[in-house]
């Protein structure tokens, strides 16, 4: 159910070993961090292109190594791809960083404590971390592979791959980049391996690894040599010959639909115009390998040795033919990347424009929300919206030629065509609430500027009221800004916002919210993840005062562990079953990671509280793990989404998580006498029963994953900025109206493929539905 009254704490009752529990927590660790922009590509399937970083920290000297680490995510932008570069900066594993991050790494370049990182070497560096030591690292091929996979990134294009050493059959000098191949599901786009190495053993030993290897064609006809790095023929045929990126990415696909998870190698070889001649490659390496076996220069000091007397020996040439194969794995990557999104959301994975769904909920009772106010009472209200209200400009880029790149060009000007509009979560949930029928109330905040006064007469055009809006007329505030830049297909490359009017002090008294929700007396509250910390503390306590359920919309990863805030926890230690201060949530798989990662370094699974309410779930000490797999999916699983939602429900008895082409999953704390108990259809879905006749209020765990259902071709998309938005404030209003959620969601995803079509982030369409959701 939505709302509990528990009378009596459950028995402490524990069927599951705490060490057990515990390891159902989130895959993802503290020390991983991966960037807002690729969670958002890889749940809308967009091309994402993972980039190592140790070629910038022991491969060029600074500052020439800054910029080329711009030069190669712009090369993956303009072709249409996401990059994700990788690194570890101050102990942390980043995948995908922004600038600053990029060039506080490889500013470092050179330095003790910035080291090359392998496999065996993450553990080091992140753990160090976590004591205290800050270490940089620059990520090598295995390493780059192990923390790409672990973010769901299928694709990373480098300069050359590791291999086995000459003279391997005694040293047993073989590169970690090999055995990475063999095991984790990654391909790697190179040209080749290092001509230094044992190219014809190199290949052996992939194929014991089991490593499908090919070679690009590149022009060329028959079957190809395995190209040598700086040269384009070794000497050595390669295993198997493509002609495109199209065969590469259709390679990937059916691998991921077979039993097998090895990385791919795709070797690219260097253009013609930059090749080396093979013959003067060969002296070259053959006069710095003796002159090596001469100094006794072994281990790991050998390769840096052999590429810098070669580059020597050259006059620099290694290095131009160097640079000019980077760039061209990067864009060979991307191209496979783009490809490979192209099969992923045409087979039957949902489009990357279809709506995230959220699903249905236990039915709403009428002890969920205050008694009835008199008819008289013309301020009450079904729900109330505590979010953000903001002016949007959306940048749609709009190239000349359709043969050009989808993606703007970054650095310089691009043709677009640019609307504003009224926007902000909050605005948007209520709007779609409003014209769905719910009697709905909008509390936000505006400056007394240009922006504010126009978004108020926005709010009356629409039919809303601004008795809850306030104006705040200091000189420094501004009205909260939000400015989208889209590509061609209208997905978003890059956003910025300015929301600090919602971190206020004014704001921060619990009796500022206490006057707005005696006014209103909504049924429902939903807050949206813009408001400050202290801020949306005072609003939950104003809330829970009133016995009000509140409905808690994330906004973003970074927005969505405000609730757990260490400072002003909105949600304490001590809010668990039966005195929880959430209702429901409707996070994202990235946002419900965060919000996870941040309640258990918080201490939130730590509570005797926690570990009462978990008891009381009633779960089997074995076969858990079966069930969520049975339920869900083993790959939801391995991600550890069903786990991260059960140790959350103690505090939020009602999770919605949204997984892109996955669906959404449910997770759902249910009473005793909730009909799906009895249900032998619904059965299959039940996670636990809660054998204790004394706890009516807990009858078990429900968990079920609802597929996506619904396609939209590209050429109807218009705008995909406010869909999610209009499927949460259609749900409430259905939930407003007495509607259960499993009644409520094809309507709400009729709505969502409104605003998808529209130019507005809500449509004016959604009023069609509103007969139907009461």
């Amino acid at each position: 159910m939505l709302r509990y009254g528990l009378r009596r704490a459950c028995p402490f009752r524990l069927r599951v070993p705490r060490s057990q529990l515990r390891n159902l927590s989130s895959r993802v660790p503290p020390f991983l961090n991966i960037h807002e922009e690729v969670q958002d590509a890889l749940s809308r399937g967009k091309p994402v292109v993972a980039l190592e970083t140790t070629i910038y920290t022991h491969g060029y000297p600074y500052p020439e190594n800054v910029a080329l680490s711009s030069r190669l995510e712009s090369l993956v932008r303009i072709h249409g791809g996401i990059p994700a570069t990788v690194g570890i900066v101050d102990g942390v594993a980043y995948v995908g960083m922004d600038p600053e991050q990029i060039i506080q790494l490889i500013s470092t370049a050179g330095s003790a404590n910035t080291i090359k990182v392998s496999r065996r070497d993450l553990s080091y560096i992140t753990g160090l971390g976590l004591t205290g030591r800050k270490l940089n690292g620059g990520t090598t091929i295995s390493g780059t592979m192990v923390l790409a996979h672990l973010a769901g990134i299928k694709v990373f294009a480098t300069g050359g791959l590791g291999g086995v050493h000459r003279g391997a059959e005694n040293s047993m000098d073989i590169s970690a980049d090999l055995t990475e191949l063999g095991r984790t599901p990654v391909a790697v786009i190179s040209a080749g391996c290092k001509s230094i190495l044992d190219i014809g053993r190199t290949i052996e030993y992939l194929e014991t690894q089991g490593v499908p290897t090919a070679t690009f064609a590149d022009g060329r006809s028959g079957n190809v040599d395995f190209p040598g790095f700086w040269t384009r023929d070794s000497g050595f045929k390669s295993p198997v010959t493509i002609q495109n990126e199209a065969e590469a990415a259709a390679m990937i696909y059916a691998q991921t639909l077979l039993p097998v998870h090895t990385g791919f190698v795709f070797a690219n070889p260097v253009p013609a115009e930059s090749a080396l001649d093979k013959v003067q490659v060969d002296g070259y390496i053959t006069q710095a390998v003796r002159e090596a076996e001469e100094k006794g220069v072994i281990g790991n000091a050998n390769t840096p040795f052999l590429l810098k007397r070669i580059r020597e020996l050259s006059d620099g040439l290694t290095v131009t033919a160097n640079t000019a194969l980077v760039e061209a794995n990067i864009i060979r990557g991307t191209k496979v990347a783009v490809e490979l999104a192209k099969l992923e959301n045409g087979a039957g994975a949902r489009s990357r424009h279809q709506p995230q769904i959220s699903v249905p909920l236990a039915r709403t009772e009428q002890a969920m929300s205050p008694e009835k106010p008199s008819p008289k009472d013309k301020g009450q209200v079904d729900l109330l919206v505590v979010g953000a209200v903001a002016s949007d400009t959306i940048c749609d880029y709009a190239p000349y030629s359709t043969s050009l790149a989808p993606a703007p060009v970054l650095q310089t000007s691009n043709p677009a065509r640019i609307g504003q509009s009224a926007g902000g979560v909050g605005r948007n949930v209520a709007v779609a609430a409003h014209y769905a029928g719910a009697r709905t109330a909008l509390a936000s905040v505006v400056a007394d500027d240009i922006a504010g006064q126009s978004l108020l007469r926005h709010i009356n055009d629409v039919g809303l009221s601004n008795a809850y809006l306030e104006t705040v007329s200091s000189a420094e505030a501004t009205t909260a800004q939000y400015v989208a830049v889209n590509d061609a297909r209208k997905d978003l490359v890059l956003a910025m916002a300015d929301m600090t009017i919602f971190g206020r002090p004014e704001l921060e008294q619990q009796s500022h919210w206490d006057g707005i929700l005696d006014r209103s007396r909504p049924k429902w509250l939903v807050v949206d993840g813009n408001w400050s910390a202290p801020i949306m503390k005072s609003i939950f306590g104003a809330a829970r005062a009133r016995r009000i359920p509140i409905t808690f919309e994330p906004v973003s990863t970074a927005k969505s562990i405000t609730i757990f805030d260490k400072r002003y926890p909105a949600v304490s230690l001590k809010d668990c079953l039966p005195r929880h201060a959430l209702n429901l949530i409707t996070p994202n798989q990235f946002e419900l990671a965060a919000m996870h990662t941040a309640a258990r370094e918080n201490g939130h699974f730590d509570s005797q509280e926690w570990w009462t309410a978990v008891d009381s779930f009633g779960l089997s000490s074995s076969g858990t793990r079966e069930k969520f797999a049975h339920i869900a999916s083993s790959a939801l699983v391995e991600q550890g989404i069903p786990q991260q939602c059960m140790q959350l429900l103690p505090f939020v008895p009602n999770i919605v998580t949204k997984l892109g082409s996955e669906g959404v999953l449910l997770a759902q704390v249910i009473r005793e006498n909730d009909p799906r108990l009895r249900d032998p259809d619904s059965s299959q879905y039940i996670v636990s029963r809660c054998l204790d006749s004394t706890l009516p209020e807990i009858g078990g765990i429900y968990m079920r994953l609802f597929p996506p259902s619904a396609r939209v071709p590209d050429d109807e998309i218009v705008s995909v900025n406010g869909i999610g938005d209009t499927m949460l404030g259609t749900i409430m209003a259905g939930l407003v109206n007495g509607r259960t959620l499993e009644q409520v969601l094809p309507i709400a995803q009729e709505a969502a493929v409104l605003s998808l079509k529209s130019k507005e982030a809500v449509s004016s369409e959604v009023r069609q539905i509103a007969a139907r959701l009461r």
